[in-house]
């Protein structure tokens, strides 16, 4: 990737301004999403669905007829509440999990296997945007811990678990929110794994597109790791739903908040419309028996090549066994 093409992704103002150019852009639809594409029988979790994306993709699901298990820090029960109302299906559940701390995460798997057993689909949405960094129960740093390590963390232990429900007819899927920003870092940098490093507002996008890099390389290996040789096992797909329009920005200093809102909802799209690529991947048989895919909006889009080079991925996935061996 060219040095100005690395750059869109550098600051939040670049950021947003790519964001806008992209939804200008002519995109090819890998596919459409049906009204009969259904869930009905599948039971999906979903983390950080009290808000934004993740809230308007489980409606989505529910009027779809899954069962949902909304996984949230907040609020609980209203939010759960509203999502059955909007959909029409009660059929929607919530678990408190607190992504920041190892431990709530441990608790939301062994919940899960306890009260529902097997999940069909597992969406992982949760992202945070602060400030400034912020250490976690276990030490880490916030930004490391959402946006990469606790999906570490929970995907193995689920699958640990054995909580997804594996059937010939009925091929899991492992779906990662992801971002264009992944494209950002010059070069694939493990150096400093896992070490909490105090930073400010200039260096939040910056590492915003390096945790989405490490997502996206272990969205990788996973589709690897769990489907050897040519047979899929488990589908595993990213994507990037481009610009929200939602409240993770909001840590931005209290004097851009009002342009943000502004700009937000005149350029971005709503949470709804921007849940379609989810939706999709979801739920629809145009990606069944696939074991990897990556999404850009509602194309098809190759993925940067520093996440899906193998010796990244296996780098990527033993320096995170060791860090969750050790905790």
């Amino acid at each position: 990737m060219t040095k100005s093409k690395a750059n869109h992704y550098k600051s939040p103002v670049t950021a947003t301004i790519t964001g806008i150019r992209d939804l200008f852009k002519k995109h090819i639809p890998a596919g459409e999403l049906k009204d009969d594409d259904r869930l009905d029988g599948k039971r999906v979790l979903i983390t950080g669905a009290s808000s934004g994306l993740g809230f308007a993709t489980a409606i989505e699901l529910a009027k779809r007829g899954a069962e949902v298990i909304m996984a949230c820090r907040s609020g609980i029960p209203s939010k759960g509440e509203e999502v059955k109302k909007l959909s029409g299906s009660d059929m929607v559940y919530m678990l408190h999990v607190d992504l920041y701390d190892v431990d709530s995460i441990l608790r939301l798997a062994q919940q899960v296997k306890e009260k529902y057993n097997k999940i069909d689909i597992l969406i992982c949405n949760a992202a945070v945007v602060p400030k400034m960094s912020r250490k976690t129960p276990q030490g880490f740093e916030q930004m490391f811990m959402v946006n990469y390590f606790a999906k570490f963390i929970l995907v193995n232990r689920l699958l640990e678990l054995e909580i997804f429900r594996r059937m010939q007819a009925q091929i899991p899927r492992i779906i990662f929110v992801s971002s264009e920003s992944h494209r950002n870092p010059k070069t694939f940098d493990l150096e400093g794994f896992g070490e909490y490093n105090e930073f400010k507002i200039g260096k939040v996008m910056e590492l915003y597109g390096h945790y989405k890099l490490l997502m996206t390389t272990f969205a990788n290996e996973l589709s690897r790791r769990l489907n050897p040789g040519n047979a899929t096992d488990y589908s595993v797909f990213a994507l990037c739903p481009g610009p929200v329009n939602s409240n993770i920005a909001r840590e931005a200093p209290k004097i851009f908040q009002p342009l943000l809102k502004l700009t937000f909802s005149i350029f971005f799209r709503s949470p709804k419309r921007a849940s379609e690529p989810v939706v999709y991947l979801a739920s629809s048989g145009d990606v069944e028996g696939k074991s990897i895919d990556y999404l850009f909006l509602m194309s098809r889009k190759e993925m940067d090549e520093k996440a899906t080079d193998p010796a990244h991925g296996e780098e990527l996935w033993g320096r995170s066994e060791l860090l969750r061996s050790q905790l």
